[in-house]
């Protein structure tokens, strides 16, 4: 087990420089509500731990599929990086206690909002890349997925957001989603794009990335989680449901 804080003995990697860990835990909100009270939120340690999580789970998977093409190992890869699968490695370590955030974002229930529990996930993998090198961060990701790894079916797996958002949009609403570039921020070498999830006229999901594929990818997770929680409300029959 390693030492150090709590956290770090959750993640069993010690860190040789403490506030980079501390700056993975920062969410926009904190930052909004709480102006120069820390440099920036965990965004850009998330945008470099999503690329060595995606390097990482890739030659996971190159190594144990070797009869699979390149089509299959990217669905796989989808599989294991999306939303849902890195927010139940998050529960798993009790990141969500950990997080920073605005007193908005804490009371609506952010500390177990998917969306957040994949982002913080992503930049603690940023951070211990920094930290300790692509070795440990290696160790940690596939230690910490070890199980959807070892579960993982080439033949058979869920879908990724956008194919799952679809199936649902045109089984409910019979519509299917339109994604539109909403912002382009940036430099033609480290441009970010903001995409609108659009169904029926509805924007159901907002997304940003590097890449308008993967803004697109974010915004339909979004719109699935929105969707999810207004199914609930329906079955539940709150006020509002339909809205």
């Amino acid at each position: 087990m390693a030492k150090g804080s709590p956290l770090e003995q959750r993640l069993r990697v010690t860190f040789k420089n403490p506030a980079l860990l501390q700056q993975a835990l920062v969410h926009s909100s904190y930052v909004n509500e709480n102006p120069g009270l820390v440099p920036e939120s965990n965004e850009r340690m998330e945008f470099l731990g999503d690329a060595v999580l995606g390097l990482v789970v890739a030659d996971a998977l190159y190594a144990a599929f070797p009869g699979q093409d390149e089509g299959k190992l990217t669905e796989l890869r989808a599989h294991l990086v999306r939303r849902d699968t890195l927010a139940k490695a998050a529960r798993k370590l009790e990141l969500g206690e950990a997080l920073l955030l605005g007193r908005g974002e804490d009371d609506g229930g952010g500390r177990k909002r998917p969306t957040n529990l994949s982002h913080i996930y992503e930049a603690i993998v940023g951070a211990i890349f920094l930290d300790r090198g692509l070795a440990t961060a290696r160790r940690f990701v596939l230690t910490s997925l070890r199980s959807e790894l070892e579960d993982i079916d080439a033949q058979k797996f869920p879908m990724d957001p956008k194919s799952r958002l679809q199936e649902i949009s045109q089984s409910r609403y019979q519509d299917t989603p339109r994604y539109q570039v909403v912002d382009t921020q940036g430099p033609d070498h480290a441009r970010r794009f903001t995409v609108d999830a659009v169904v029926q006229g509805e924007t159901l999901g907002t997304g940003s990335g590097r890449s308008k594929q993967a803004a697109e990818k974010r915004a339909a997770e979004e719109a699935l989680e929105r969707l999810e929680h207004r199914s609930d409300s329906e079955k539940a029959g709150l006020p509002g449901a339909c809205t």
